[in-house]
Protein backbone atom coordinates (compact mmCIF):
# COMPACT_ATOMS: atom_id res chain seq x y z
CA UNK A 1 0.00 0.00 0.00
CA UNK A 2 2.75 2.47 0.94
CA UNK A 3 4.92 1.57 -2.35
CA UNK A 4 1.62 2.42 -4.21
CA UNK A 5 0.98 6.16 -2.52
CA UNK A 6 4.97 6.20 -3.40
CA UNK A 7 4.35 5.65 -6.69
CA UNK A 8 1.40 8.45 -7.06
CA UNK A 9 3.47 10.88 -5.40
CA UNK A 10 6.12 10.60 -7.89
CA UNK A 11 3.87 10.34 -10.54
CA UNK A 12 2.25 13.36 -9.60
CA UNK A 13 5.94 15.08 -8.90
CA UNK A 14 6.94 14.30 -12.37
CA UNK A 15 3.97 15.62 -13.90
CA UNK A 16 3.91 18.65 -11.68
CA UNK A 17 7.84 19.65 -12.84
CA UNK A 18 6.98 18.72 -16.61
CA UNK A 19 3.97 21.36 -16.43
CA UNK A 20 6.50 23.98 -14.84
CA UNK A 21 9.51 23.47 -17.28
CA UNK A 22 7.01 23.39 -20.02
CA UNK A 23 5.17 26.60 -18.72
CA UNK A 24 8.59 27.83 -18.44
CA UNK A 25 10.06 27.11 -21.57
CA UNK A 26 6.75 28.12 -23.51
CA UNK A 27 7.02 31.88 -21.68
CA UNK A 28 10.54 32.00 -22.69
CA UNK A 29 10.64 31.19 -26.78
CA UNK A 30 7.62 33.83 -26.71
CA UNK A 31 9.16 36.53 -24.61
CA UNK A 32 10.06 39.01 -27.30
CA UNK A 33 13.74 39.90 -28.24
CA UNK A 34 15.28 43.34 -27.32
CA UNK A 35 18.66 45.10 -27.99
CA UNK A 36 19.64 44.35 -24.38
CA UNK A 37 19.34 40.27 -25.32
CA UNK A 38 21.58 40.36 -28.20
CA UNK A 39 25.15 39.26 -27.76
CA UNK A 40 27.79 39.93 -30.66
CA UNK A 41 31.09 37.66 -30.34
CA UNK A 42 34.29 37.79 -32.60
CA UNK A 43 33.90 41.50 -33.84
CA UNK A 44 34.28 44.83 -32.31
CA UNK A 45 33.41 46.91 -35.55
CA UNK A 46 30.06 45.61 -35.98
CA UNK A 47 27.33 47.09 -33.70
CA UNK A 48 23.75 45.69 -32.23
CA UNK A 49 22.38 48.08 -34.15
CA UNK A 50 24.10 46.75 -37.56
CA UNK A 51 22.92 43.28 -37.08
CA UNK A 52 19.19 45.17 -36.83
CA UNK A 53 19.95 47.41 -40.07
CA UNK A 54 20.89 44.77 -41.93
CA UNK A 55 18.60 41.97 -41.53
CA UNK A 56 14.46 41.08 -40.82
CA UNK A 57 15.34 40.67 -37.39
CA UNK A 58 12.73 43.58 -36.04
CA UNK A 59 12.63 44.11 -32.52
CA UNK A 60 11.47 43.40 -30.31
CA UNK A 61 9.84 40.41 -31.48
CA UNK A 62 9.42 36.70 -29.81
CA UNK A 63 12.57 34.54 -29.66
CA UNK A 64 10.59 31.98 -31.28
CA UNK A 65 9.57 33.91 -34.56
CA UNK A 66 13.19 34.74 -35.33
CA UNK A 67 14.41 32.98 -38.90
CA UNK A 68 18.10 32.33 -37.84
CA UNK A 69 18.68 30.72 -41.14
CA UNK A 70 17.65 33.44 -42.78
CA UNK A 71 19.05 36.18 -40.87
CA UNK A 72 22.69 34.42 -41.34
CA UNK A 73 22.13 34.79 -44.85
CA UNK A 74 21.50 38.20 -44.64
CA UNK A 75 24.42 38.80 -42.48
CA UNK A 76 26.79 37.51 -44.34
CA UNK A 77 25.84 39.51 -47.40
CA UNK A 78 25.20 42.89 -46.12
CA UNK A 79 28.01 42.90 -43.61
CA UNK A 80 30.53 41.04 -46.02
CA UNK A 81 31.11 38.87 -43.29
CA UNK A 82 33.03 35.00 -44.07
CA UNK A 83 30.63 33.63 -41.68
CA UNK A 84 28.43 34.14 -39.05
CA UNK A 85 25.91 32.16 -37.03
CA UNK A 86 22.68 33.03 -35.25
CA UNK A 87 21.77 31.47 -32.06
CA UNK A 88 18.32 31.58 -30.00
CA UNK A 89 18.79 30.79 -26.32
CA UNK A 90 16.79 30.15 -23.11
CA UNK A 91 19.28 30.44 -20.71
CA UNK A 92 20.46 32.95 -20.89
CA UNK A 93 17.51 34.40 -22.75
CA UNK A 94 18.24 36.07 -26.08
CA UNK A 95 19.70 36.27 -29.31
CA UNK A 96 23.87 35.12 -29.52
CA UNK A 97 25.63 35.94 -32.93
CA UNK A 98 29.01 34.39 -33.58
CA UNK A 99 31.23 36.51 -36.44
CA UNK A 100 33.46 35.91 -38.52
CA UNK A 101 34.90 38.58 -40.30
CA UNK A 102 37.15 39.12 -43.50
CA UNK A 103 40.98 40.01 -42.88
CA UNK A 104 41.45 43.11 -45.89
CA UNK A 105 44.70 42.41 -48.05
CA UNK A 106 44.09 45.28 -50.73
CA UNK A 107 42.49 48.52 -50.91
CA UNK A 108 39.66 48.49 -53.52
CA UNK A 109 36.52 50.48 -54.93
CA UNK A 110 33.51 50.08 -56.92
CA UNK A 111 30.70 51.37 -58.74
CA UNK A 112 27.12 50.41 -57.53
CA UNK A 113 24.36 52.08 -59.05
CA UNK A 114 26.48 54.81 -60.59
CA UNK A 115 28.24 55.71 -56.98
CA UNK A 116 31.66 54.94 -56.34
CA UNK A 117 32.12 52.47 -53.11
CA UNK A 118 35.39 52.61 -51.29
CA UNK A 119 36.82 49.58 -49.38
CA UNK A 120 39.07 46.50 -49.49
CA UNK A 121 39.51 43.19 -51.10
CA UNK A 122 40.04 39.62 -48.80
CA UNK A 123 42.14 36.69 -50.30
CA UNK A 124 38.80 35.35 -52.50
CA UNK A 125 38.34 38.69 -53.55
CA UNK A 126 34.86 39.60 -52.06
CA UNK A 127 34.62 43.06 -51.47
CA UNK A 128 34.77 44.47 -47.49
CA UNK A 129 33.14 47.84 -46.86
CA UNK A 130 35.26 50.71 -45.45
CA UNK A 131 33.18 50.94 -41.90
CA UNK A 132 33.50 47.01 -41.56
CA UNK A 133 37.19 47.08 -41.79
CA UNK A 134 40.13 46.50 -39.26
CA UNK A 135 42.02 49.85 -39.05
CA UNK A 136 45.23 48.56 -37.31
CA UNK A 137 45.80 46.23 -41.11
CA UNK A 138 44.85 48.31 -43.56
CA UNK A 139 47.65 51.01 -42.93
CA UNK A 140 49.69 48.27 -44.30
CA UNK A 141 48.55 47.36 -47.65
CA UNK A 142 50.00 48.74 -50.71
CA UNK A 143 48.02 46.85 -53.78
CA UNK A 144 44.51 48.71 -54.94
CA UNK A 145 42.17 47.29 -56.91
CA UNK A 146 39.83 49.41 -59.34
CA UNK A 147 36.54 48.67 -60.96
CA UNK A 148 36.02 46.02 -59.11
CA UNK A 149 32.71 43.82 -60.15
CA UNK A 150 31.25 40.37 -58.70
CA UNK A 151 32.20 38.46 -61.80
CA UNK A 152 35.41 39.63 -61.19
CA UNK A 153 36.24 38.80 -57.43
CA UNK A 154 38.30 35.23 -58.57
CA UNK A 155 40.54 37.03 -60.85
CA UNK A 156 41.06 39.75 -58.17
CA UNK A 157 41.89 36.67 -55.78
CA UNK A 158 44.38 35.20 -58.33
CA UNK A 159 46.46 38.17 -58.35
CA UNK A 160 46.22 39.08 -54.76
CA UNK A 161 47.37 35.63 -53.43
CA UNK A 162 50.26 35.31 -56.74
CA UNK A 163 52.05 38.20 -55.52
CA UNK A 164 52.60 36.71 -51.83
CA UNK A 165 54.42 33.50 -53.37
CA UNK A 166 56.79 35.49 -55.56
CA UNK A 167 59.02 38.86 -56.10
CA UNK A 168 55.95 40.47 -58.21
CA UNK A 169 54.09 43.64 -56.26
CA UNK A 170 51.08 44.78 -57.79
CA UNK A 171 50.14 48.18 -56.78
CA UNK A 172 47.23 48.76 -59.33
CA UNK A 173 45.10 46.14 -60.46
CA UNK A 174 42.44 48.01 -62.96
CA UNK A 175 39.41 46.46 -64.38
CA UNK A 176 38.19 48.79 -66.91
CA UNK A 177 34.21 49.12 -67.70
CA UNK A 178 33.93 46.71 -70.14
CA UNK A 179 36.24 44.25 -68.38
CA UNK A 180 39.56 45.18 -69.75
CA UNK A 181 42.67 44.30 -67.03
CA UNK A 182 45.69 46.53 -66.66
CA UNK A 183 48.25 46.27 -63.74
CA UNK A 184 50.69 48.05 -62.56
CA UNK A 185 54.02 46.11 -61.31
CA UNK A 186 55.93 48.27 -58.81
CA UNK A 187 59.05 47.83 -61.20
CA UNK A 188 57.62 46.84 -64.59
CA UNK A 189 55.40 49.24 -64.41
CA UNK A 190 51.93 48.70 -66.93
CA UNK A 191 51.30 45.46 -67.90
CA UNK A 192 47.98 44.61 -70.13
CA UNK A 193 46.41 41.56 -69.80
CA UNK A 194 42.99 41.71 -71.93
CA UNK A 195 39.70 40.05 -71.25
CA UNK A 196 40.32 36.76 -70.84
CA UNK A 197 40.36 35.85 -66.99
CA UNK A 198 41.16 32.04 -68.01
CA UNK A 199 44.82 32.76 -69.13
CA UNK A 200 45.47 35.10 -65.86
CA UNK A 201 48.00 32.14 -63.99
CA UNK A 202 50.10 31.51 -67.21
CA UNK A 203 50.16 35.97 -67.47
CA UNK A 204 51.11 35.93 -63.95
CA UNK A 205 54.12 32.97 -64.20
CA UNK A 206 54.91 35.29 -67.37
CA UNK A 207 54.86 38.44 -65.19
CA UNK A 208 57.19 36.71 -62.50
CA UNK A 209 59.82 35.24 -65.37
CA UNK A 210 60.01 38.38 -66.91
CA UNK A 211 60.98 39.86 -63.97
CA UNK A 212 63.59 37.88 -62.66
CA UNK A 213 65.15 37.79 -66.72
CA UNK A 214 65.46 41.90 -66.61
CA UNK A 215 66.64 41.77 -62.92
CA UNK A 216 69.69 39.93 -63.73
CA UNK A 217 70.11 41.76 -67.28
CA UNK A 218 69.91 44.99 -65.18
CA UNK A 219 67.45 46.59 -67.31
CA UNK A 220 64.18 46.82 -65.20
CA UNK A 221 64.53 50.84 -65.58
CA UNK A 222 64.16 51.13 -68.90
CA UNK A 223 60.45 49.12 -69.10
CA UNK A 224 58.09 51.17 -70.44
CA UNK A 225 54.81 48.73 -70.70
CA UNK A 226 54.27 44.84 -71.18
CA UNK A 227 51.77 43.53 -73.27
CA UNK A 228 50.73 40.12 -72.03
CA UNK A 229 47.06 39.97 -73.76
CA UNK A 230 48.74 37.13 -76.30
CA UNK A 231 50.99 35.15 -73.79
CA UNK A 232 51.97 33.07 -76.48
CA UNK A 233 53.11 36.66 -78.10
CA UNK A 234 54.51 38.95 -75.17
CA UNK A 235 55.55 42.19 -76.12
CA UNK A 236 57.78 44.44 -74.34
CA UNK A 237 57.69 48.33 -74.86
CA UNK A 238 61.08 50.23 -73.67
CA UNK A 239 62.19 53.85 -73.30
CA UNK A 240 63.25 55.20 -76.18
CA UNK A 241 66.28 57.07 -75.42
Amino acid sequence: MNDQKLIKRRRSFLLITFLLLTTFLTSKIFKKVNYQDISIYGSQLISIEDIVANSSIDLPTPLIFIKTKYAEKELKKNLYLKNVSVYRQILPFGLKILIKTRTPIAHAEKILNGERITGYLDEDGFFINEKYSDKKIIKKLSSRVSGWKENFRETSSKILNFQKKSEVEFLKINFSTNGFLTLEEKSLRTILLGFNPKIIETQLQIISDIKMQLEEENILEKIDNIDLTDPNNPKIKVFKP
